[in-house]
């Protein structure tokens, strides 16, 4: 390890599949392959483990305390996440990086003890909560924050105009090497395991959410269904720490009342969480990936769906129209579940056709996990020349 190496923990809030956490976990193994000293942060309770295995070391943080309750959740996992940083001298790390609300506030706490001088935290987004204690956290996580990194444009100038942060945006990337168009065994082992037919396949990745806006696509999909009525929604994924119940309760109901059936060989499947490894099996037997949310960070899963040949509808919307354009996506307006359903038709008729030759290997180009790395040890080293311009001087 050269002399110029950094000692850097990387903390992410959940050992399950969400965007954050993929973004830790594949920082951690380009900054690890770039010469750096990495260990990974994570809360976890008794058994559990990390969905993907980073080339670093990783620490688990045992949660000890009642998760019952959102507020209580958050909580434990804060003081897991202090407990495991003093076992492990937080303060001899270069670098902390939180890349959530929850271990914002551990490190935010640690700083105001004295143990760590100073971290970063990554925005992807931020959330409305009608609880007042979960906002003072998320506040808190930014707010005390040494540099706040963005992962788009989008979010940096939220920020900015919002909240007076200077901040600065470092992109996802996507792993072509992992998401690609080369079938193999499992692309048709995963179908039959779920119970995918031989109809278009509409699959939405994220869980059932609001953010997502899972309620329109519903909406979209029975009028897709009612063109096509071999077509199948796949919804993947969701395996969120946040409480959406009431919100798939509606999700639920709402299908019945559009005559749409739930479960395997249905014309809805939810699947809950998958292993890591199907991930791209499931892209590359989609017929098109929906993201059509109302809010996003950055829409990893749209980079990742493109690497594995599989046609996107997006979100006419920021931070989508960022990176996105009609070459390499097909528009949707979110609110509106008729322009859905009109963008899921044009996709699987044939009429909206992805530049799969030219413009899509130019997108992933551009966004490699090699190029975020270089941008976050900029970052890192900005602060870090910062800090030791405001140390004061010691008299020998």
């Amino acid at each position: 390890m050269s002399a110029n190496a950094l000692r850097i923990a990387l903390l992410t809030h959940s050992v399950n599949p969400r965007g954050g956490v993929v973004h830790t976990l594949e920082l951690a193994n380009a900054l690890t392959a770039a010469g750096h000293d990495v260990t990974v942060f994570v809360p976890a309770s008794a058994g559990e483990h990390l969905f993907r295995l980073p080339s670093c070391r990783v620490v688990y943080a045992p949660i000890t305390a009642s998760q019952k309750g959102t507020v209580a959740m958050v909580a434990a996992r804060i003081h897991a996440f202090k407990q495991s940083l003093r076992e492990e001298h937080a303060g001899a790390f270069d670098i902390l990086h939180a890349q959530d609300s929850i271990s914002g506030n551990a490190l935010a706490e640690l700083k105001q003890e004295g143990i760590i001088r100073h971290f970063v935290r990554t925005v992807h987004h931020l959330d409305h909560f009608d609880d007042a204690q979960l906002a003072k956290w998320q506040t808190r996580a930014w707010r005390e924050a040494d540099q706040v990194l963005c992962v788009s444009a989008t979010w940096t100038r939220e920020m900015q105009l919002q909240h007076g942060v200077e901040a600065v945006t470092v992109p996802n990337g996507v792993d072509t090497t992992r998401f690609d168009t080369c079938p193999t065994a499992m692309d048709a082992s995963l179908r039959q395991r779920l119970g995918l037919v031989d109809g278009p396949l509409v699959l939405a990745v994220g869980g059932i959410e609001a953010r997502k806006n899972t309620l329109a696509l519903l909406d979209a999909f029975a009028s897709v269904r009612a063109v096509m009525p071999t077509a199948q929604l796949v919804i993947a994924g969701g395996a969120s720490l946040l409480d959406h119940d009431a919100y798939t309760h509606r999700f639920v109901e709402r299908a019945a009342a559009l005559g749409l059936s739930i479960g395997p060989d249905e014309s809805v499947i939810i699947t809950g969480p998958l292993d890591d490894a199907v991930m791209p099996a499931l892209f590359r037997s989609a017929d098109v990936l929906a993201m059509v949310s109302l809010r996003e960070g950055f829409g990893l899963v749209v980079l990742e769906a493109l690497a594995c040949g599989t046609p996107v509808v997006a979100s006419a919307i920021a931070p989508f129209t960022e990176y996105l354009d009609e070459t390499t996506c097909c528009w949707a307006v979110p609110t509106d579940a008729a322009s859905i359903a009109a963008a899921l038709l044009r996709v699987l008729r044939g009429d909206c056709r992805t530049d799969f030759a030219q413009a899509v290997p130019a997108l992933l180009a551009r966004f490699s996990w090699a190029s975020s790395t270089c941008r976050h040890l900029d970052a890192y080293r900005a602060l870090l020349l910062i800090q030791s311009r405001s140390e004061p001087l010691s008299i020998q």
